[in-house]
């Protein structure tokens, strides 16, 4: 698509030819929530403007993949490519990662942290759609879920190795999502939820680390150690419960104000927003993320090839994930694992990572709409 940047109407109406205008604005009420609630713990705050920074970087990143055709990530061999290179990118944090709350899931590159595990979950949905897109007919086959497992898995175990448990559950997410998806039997899923059991118990006795366990434990019971394991989830539950209907105004949060509340600006952003919004500021926020789902279901559905469904689908589980996941933990219901809000917590890998999955499918569905769709056919026939 030529963009003629000499007449600003043509080129801003163009730009959002190119992209879902609801899915995008539904975006920015989020971020500007996300932003209004970090600002608001102590005036001038440093992840406000840092956050400022990320958005723009991320908008770049959006439009401009959105102008690409991302049709070569159908190529096995770019496929192959990205999987080995997020592997290696997180088997080299084991030696050169930066260590910070006892996880070593960054690298520092002057004065930013990159987390690999972020572009990480997105490769994994591009791997997955490749190979079930392949192979969607032969799916009954239990072979090809024990492969797609294993892709799943290798990345899953470098990233809880790390460690870091709620990005390793989202990954699992994904591919039962995507599996699911590709028409897993019943006697598959029943296999593949026994082995998940399994695996589970081996890694509560010799794979999870000791907070990692006590989380599970204070989620079971809640109020056994409020004073220690417990704090964060009580502190959080006090938060959401004390917004009430309207909430108590921006900047007059008590668990805020007083700083009871950790990591307001990421695990617990949305804590932190219930207690100044109340239950009306949650039930907006939510709406809006039903509505990016929607969009994000409707994209999918409508794509030119099985690897554009599956695409936008696993994008799909992957935002889904998220947020399913960063709400629960934060109301009590699910337990504390450090996921980030999407679009709404402080990170610049994760936004990054949010808008350039988005932007994918948007490129997606620039081609199915310029008339891609016999284009593909062709291409299918000729594979």
């Amino acid at each position: 698509m030529k963009l003629n940047l000499s007449n600003p109407n043509a080129f801003f109406h163009r730009l959002f030819q190119a992209v879902d205008p609801i899915l995008f604005v539904a975006t920015l009420p989020i971020m500007a929530a996300g932003l209004v609630t970090m600002n608001s713990f102590s005036g001038s705050s440093p992840f406000f403007v840092h956050q400022i920074i990320w958005i723009g970087i991320s908008f770049i990143i959006f439009f401009g993949i959105s102008f690409v055709d991302v049709r070569f990530l159908k190529r096995p061999g770019v496929v192959a490519l990205l999987f080995v290179a997020v592997a290696a990118l997180l088997a080299m944090l084991f030696v050169v990662g930066h260590i910070s709350r006892g996880a070593a899931s960054w690298f520092r590159v002057g004065l930013f942290s990159i987390e690999p595990s972020d572009p990480a979950q997105i490769i994994l949905v591009i791997v997955l759609a490749k190979y079930f897109s392949r192979r969607h007919i032969e799916i009954a086959n239990i072979r090809h879920v024990i492969v797609s497992g294993v892709y799943a898995l290798i990345i899953a175990l470098l990233i809880l190795v790390q460690p870091d448990l709620g990005v390793a559950i989202i990954i699992l997410l994904i591919w039962l999502g995507m599996v699911l998806v590709s028409g897993l039997s019943k006697k598959h899923l029943a296999t593949v939820l026994a082995i998940g059991l399994v695996a589970f118990v081996g890694l509560w006795f010799f794979g999870f680390k000791e907070y990692q366990r006590q989380r599970i434990e204070i989620f079971l019971h809640p109020l056994t150690n409020i004073q220690g394991a417990g704090y964060n989830a009580y502190q959080s539950a006090i938060a959401v419960g004390s917004g009430g209907l309207l909430g108590e105004g921006v900047g007059y949060g008590t668990q805020s104000r007083l700083n009871f509340l950790p990591e307001y600006q990421t695990d617990f952003i949305f804590a932190a927003f219930a207690e100044e919004w109340g239950l009306v500021g949650v039930s907006i926020l939510l709406c809006l993320y039903a509505i990016i789902i929607t969009r994000l279901l409707q994209t999918s559905i409508s794509g030119v090839s099985n690897f554009e469904v599956l695409y936008g689908l696993g994008i799909t589980f992957f935002f889904l994930s998220h947020i399913i996941i960063n709400v629960g933990m934060n109301i009590g219901v699910l337990p504390i694992t450090g996921v980030t809000l999407s679009f709404m917590s402080y990170g610049g890998s994760h936004l990054v990572t949010e808008f350039a999955a988005l932007g994918i499918l948007m490129s997606m569905r620039r081609y199915r709409l310029s008339g891609g769709r016999e284009a593909a056919r062709q291409e299918i026939v000729g594979l």
